[in-house]
């Protein structure tokens, strides 16, 4: 029980971070000189682009809003907590390492290194939450308010992340995937809001009986 405090420290900061770095990049991307919502989110940061800083200013503070969510699950979440770690290390990344414009990727588009790795670790860290979320969500211990959050962001990433993942690869860069690229990120941020704010408030944050470890 001591550890709760910190905890809903770090849960209450999670949460303004996902706030305020998800509105940082949606301004870079609806008043940015991108393509609109037939590109990928990623063409905001450009480096010529004139909101590209406030793309990465987001992108950073969303890469500090998983660390803290990682820090503030509880013990017993700790294949959550590792996954929303890999997923911080793929969105530094994806913010340090721009793509050239237009944010080519194959196979429909020739890609420089710096478009491969920009893309390659937007996928993963994009994945790596999504996997935080089914870990949550098949844990023993994860108590009810967090289930539910994390059910219903299952119910709504899986099925995005795949038709993301084929679109990109059966159709390329246009309308449809930009559509369905910014409804998964939208999930994600959701998600991430939502299990911050249960874990902020100091709710019941274990199964009683399923955890016996530190808590």
């Amino acid at each position: 029980m001591a550890d709760r405090t910190p905890r809903r420290v770090a849960a209450a900061g999670a949460a303004a971070c996902v706030v305020a770095g998800a509105v940082a990049v949606t301004v870079a991307v609806v008043a940015g000189p991108g393509p609109g919502p037939t590109g990928y989110v990623s063409e905001a940061g450009v480096a010529d682009s004139g909101y590209a800083g406030a793309y990465r200013i987001g992108i950073f503070t969303l890469t500090a809003a998983l660390l803290l969510l990682a820090g503030a699950l509880p013990a017993a979440a700790r294949a959550a907590s590792v996954l929303l770690g890999a997923g911080a290390v793929g969105t530094a990344l994806s913010g340090t390492v721009t793509c050239s414009a237009g944010c080519p990727l194959p196979p429909f588009e020739a890609a420089t290194v710096a478009d491969l790795v920009h893309g390659g670790a937007s996928i993963a860290a994009t994945a790596a939450v999504v996997f935080a979320m089914l870990a949550l969500l098949l844990a023993p211990a994860t108590a009810a308010a967090l289930r539910r959050v994390a059910a219903v962001g299952v119910a709504l990433a899986l099925p995005l992340a795949g038709a993301v993942g084929l679109a990109m690869l059966l159709v390329g860069r246009g309308a449809l995937v930009g559509v369905l690229e910014r409804l998964l990120l939208a999930v994600a941020a959701g998600w991430g809001l939502a299990t911050a704010v249960v874990l902020a408030r100091r709710g019941p944050l274990l199964t009683p009986g399923r955890w016996k470890g530190p808590r």
